[in-house]
């Protein structure tokens, strides 16, 4: 059996097995047999880095759990939501970029039943853009890739649904398009692409942002409870507020290397 009969039918499987997923066929006609170097660098292109970009070796995020409340909590959530047209689906089929929970939920690793009384009760999730990230490791299109700054990114015309990547990500940190998800926008922002039925979806680090020289829109409404730079700068606002503080990260022990850091 050929390589390619033997790469269409490996897709053809994985497209059977999604619910509602775009036919196999479709995404090797659109050039599914190139390599994955040449996947990455069509997907990469997608977004335009301007001249006043930010750059980094390595983004990362630290989140105060001392300084959110519900209400900057709610701020961020609807400041990325609304930029990225991520659609208000009132089931448990919403989708979800950023979101409020639990502390205990959060750190399933590192909360026991005598806390102290004072301990954070809330906390933010969000994708972690693991140094490792497992979820790019199964995606079978590389619709989900990392950049060489850190960044987890996808691919919404490459993404087939198979929803591998939300099977091999630990933290929940992405959602599945069950149904068309425009009807469920209240105001659509032009500037960012909407997505369709059967597609993953995730944050992404407000990546168009950083290209025109802004800081995520979470970032930007936190009040100061989150913040944002190269992971790799000893003078930069993540390792300042890392330095300051005891942090820890969601379940280490998983060897996944998240990027997103909890001041406690």
């Amino acid at each position: 059996m050929s390589t390619t009969r033997r790469c269409f039918l490996k897709l053809a499987g994985i497209a059977a097995l999604g619910w509602g997923v775009r036919p196999a066929s479709q995404v090797l006609a659109s050039g599914g047999a190139a390599s994955s170097e040449g996947l990455l660098l069509a997907s990469r292109h997608a977004v335009h880095a301007g001249p006043d970009a930010l750059k980094a070796k390595r983004w990362a995020m630290v989140i105060d759990t001392r300084a959110l409340t519900s209400e900057i909590i709610q701020e961020m959530v609807h400041a990325c939501h609304s930029i990225h047209n991520v659609p208000d689906i009132p089931s448990k089929q919403n989708i979800k970029w950023i979101w409020e929970t639990h502390f205990e939920n959060l750190f399933l690793e590192d909360v026991h039943e005598h806390l102290p009384e004072d301990h954070p009760k809330i906390g933010v999730a969000l994708c972690n853009h693991c140094d490792n990230p497992p979820c790019v490791r199964v995606c079978p299109t590389k619709a989900t890739f990392q950049r060489e700054d850190g960044i987890v990114m996808m691919d919404f015309h490459r993404c087939i649904g198979c929803r591998y990547c939300m099977a091999g990500c630990p933290y929940g940190s992405r959602s599945f398009n069950f149904m068309d998800p425009r009807p469920y926008i209240a105001s659509i922002t032009p500037d960012f692409p909407t997505r369709t039925k059967g597609v993953v979806e995730k944050c992404e680090f407000c990546a168009e942002r950083l290209a025109e020289g802004k800081l995520p829109a979470c970032v930007e409404v936190s009040q100061g409870a989150v913040v944002f730079g190269d992971l790799e700068d000893p003078e930069s606002p993540v390792r300042k507020a890392l330095a300051s503080r005891f942090s820890i990260r969601r379940s280490p022990s998983l060897g996944t290397q998240p990027c997103v850091y909890y001041l406690v």
